[in-house]
């Protein structure tokens, strides 16, 4: 079997093992030749074939055109939009008090009072929902911070 021009036999009688057209392991492999390896190749050249879903993709959703400047400004402007929103809406929910402060420094006048009534009622509907919690526990924490005396800190201020 170990001539490629040997006859397979289909139902072998040998008692012993075959002999392997591969060399032994504890033989040293010769090195290919020379003439089978280029010197300037890389295996990062070879060509690559795509995925056929990201061909799918970008047949079906071809990226859009770049932007030009009034696009960027566009953008831009959409941008610091909803990032004014969006931090409007955090304080009017989790700083309404601050509103109704602001409202009772006012002049008084038909404005101030109806700023101050919908201040009042928002703060109360918000207070049902538990959004004045962490302000509170804040506020509460940096009281009992303020309040904390350190040991000696009685005999300084006297």
């Amino acid at each position: 079997m170990s001539d490629p021009t040997d006859p397979i036999d289909p139902f072998p009688t040998q008692a012993h093992p075959p002999v392997s057209p591969f060399p032994p392991l504890d033989e040293p492999v010769a090195a290919d030749p020379s003439s089978d390896w280029i010197g300037a190749a890389d295996a990062h050249d070879l060509p690559t074939r795509e995925n056929a879903l990201v061909a799918l993709g970008r047949f079906a959703f071809p990226p859009a055109p770049a932007l030009d400047e009034e696009g960027e400004a566009s953008r831009a402007r959409r941008w610091t939009s909803q990032t004014l929103f969006v931090a409007c809406a955090f304080l009017m929910i989790f700083n309404a008090e601050s509103l109704q402060n602001w409202a009772r420094q006012q002049p008084p006048g038909w404005g101030q009072s109806t700023v101050d009534k919908l201040a009042t009622v928002w703060v109360d509907q918000l207070a049902l929902l538990g959004a004045n919690l962490p302000v509170d526990g804040l506020r509460d924490a940096w009281r009992d911070a303020q309040a904390v005396q350190f040991d000696g800190a009685a005999e300084d201020r006297s």
